[in-house]
């Protein structure tokens, strides 16, 4: 089948007025969301499971048109990482699926009480989770993110706007007809997940812009991407960030789990936001880590941005370049590793201090008081300690699907599962009292 955009749909174009278009869609999200306000845990459950079982039965179409987004993307010379994201295979599919399982046997947020008491004057106060409402989401090349926020958003009593971008626009066509058709077959408006792809960036634009309709908006992407809403938006944006990820293998640190950690953190999926882009190594380990290492590594294609000291250590056979301050802020999202020696733990900490996105650090070591001391002070949404950093994945931390990895310190940071898309409210009970 083919769902391939118009070139006017995808421009906006065609004598549409693209913001009252937007805004429309946003006003009947905002309706939608109110069949969720009262909704029970067991509706919301019993709809994820159908939006499960809708997506495997339509996996043949699915990987259909994502075979055409595919095709278009390596015509238009997509990096092997975003072709790697943005690829779908009747697994993945059952992968996605199975992770709205997992999400529909996770506690409802909704109604938690954050905190309450009674006043000394009788009145009873409780601080409610409750939905933000109507969230946007604008995002490039990840059709596991059109049902990944859809999920969420049910899950969480909010309705969705999705912006999936022009590099899954068949892929997402078809998930998004999926989804509300098997929302309206458990008796819920199929306006709670909405698409604007058609609007184009045009319609990214008015999304922006669409501020008391629009509760929140996370942008998940590139750099560029990222950029453009936060300084571009008038809707409060939840920033998630590039992911520009270190590795720093300590003095004490076991050789053999070094290496596995390191392979798995660069290798495992290298166009992800939480893969390993940077290896500093203390001088005291790198003679016996980094030979190893670096053959492992050279083995499974990396090539590595290395300086004097790691590269005089590189084994024959390695493709290995002289790192510059350009690779120390890259994030590869490719078989690419920058790899430096350091001399001390404080150099390490230095390193990531001034070349992290504030993503996701690990430190590999025996060593517990180096280990606290760089939980103490890398100043990252997650740290790692003799983990790989690929757990930093809201499905491996137990959140469920994940909307996106903040790496802002408002609001949310780092995964952002259920409890990240509510908001609260304060519910005050008294018994006819008056402020004196």
């Amino acid at each position: 089948m083919t769902t391939t955009l118009t070139e006017d749909q995808t421009s906006g174009a065609g004598g549409l007025d693209v913001t009252a278009a937007v805004h429309d869609v946003a006003r009947r999200a905002q309706v939608a969301s109110r069949a969720l306000a009262t909704a029970t845990r067991s509706s919301k459950d019993a709809a994820l499971h159908a939006i499960a079982d809708a997506l495997v039965a339509s996996s043949a179409a699915i990987v259909e048109a994502n075979a055409e987004d595919v095709a278009r993307g390596r015509e238009r010379g997509l990096s092997d990482g975003l072709l790697d994201r943005l690829a779908l295979t009747p697994g993945r599919v059952g992968g996605i699926a199975d992770a709205l399982r997992e999400l529909a046997g996770l506690p409802d947020p909704v109604g938690e009480v954050v905190r309450g008491q009674t006043l000394p004057n009788g009145l009873r106060l409780r601080q409610l989770r409750v939905p933000m409402g109507v969230v946007g989401m604008i995002y490039e090349a990840r059709p596991n993110v059109t049902v990944d926020a859809a999920g969420l958003a049910l899950k969480s009593g909010n309705a969705v706007i999705l912006r999936g971008g022009s590099a899954a626009a068949s892929s997402n066509a078809v998930v998004v007809d999926t989804l509300r058709g098997a929302l309206e077959g458990q008796g819920l408006p199929a306006d709670l997940v909405q698409t604007i792809d058609a609007y184009g960036r045009e319609g990214g634009v008015a999304l922006m812009r669409a501020r008391g309709l629009v509760d929140v908006l996370v942008p998940r992407g590139g750099a560029d991407l990222i950029r453009t809403v936060v300084e571009s938006s008038t809707v409060p944006v939840i920033e998630t960030g590039v992911g520009n990820v270190h590795v720093y293998v300590d003095a004490t640190a076991d050789v053999a789990d070094a290496t596995r950690i390191v392979l798995n953190a660069k290798t495992q999926r290298v166009g992800v936001c939480n893969a390993a882009e940077t290896l500093l190594v203390h001088a005291d380990a790198a003679p016996a880590f980094l030979p190893d290492a670096l053959a492992a590594l050279a083995e499974a294609g990396v090539l590595l941005h290395a300086d004097e000291r790691a590269a005089a250590l590189a084994p024959s056979g390695a493709r290995v370049v002289p790192a510059t301050d350009a690779d120390w802020a890259t994030e590869y999202l490719a078989l690419e590793l920058a790899v430096r020696v350091v001399d001390s733990l404080d150099e390490a900490i230095d390193h990531i201090r001034t070349w992290s996105s504030g993503h996701t650090e690990a430190i590999l070591t025996r060593d517990l008081t180096a280990s606290e001391r760089f939980v103490a002070e890398v100043d990252s949404a997650a740290v790692m300690v003799n983990a790989s950093t690929r757990f930093t994945d809201g499905g491996q931390l137990g959140l469920g699907a994940e909307i996106g990895i903040s790496t802002q310190k408002l609001h949310a940071r780092g995964p952002m599962g259920l409890a990240e898309l509510t908001t609260t409210k304060w519910v005050v009970t008294g018994d006819g009292h008056v402020r004196p």
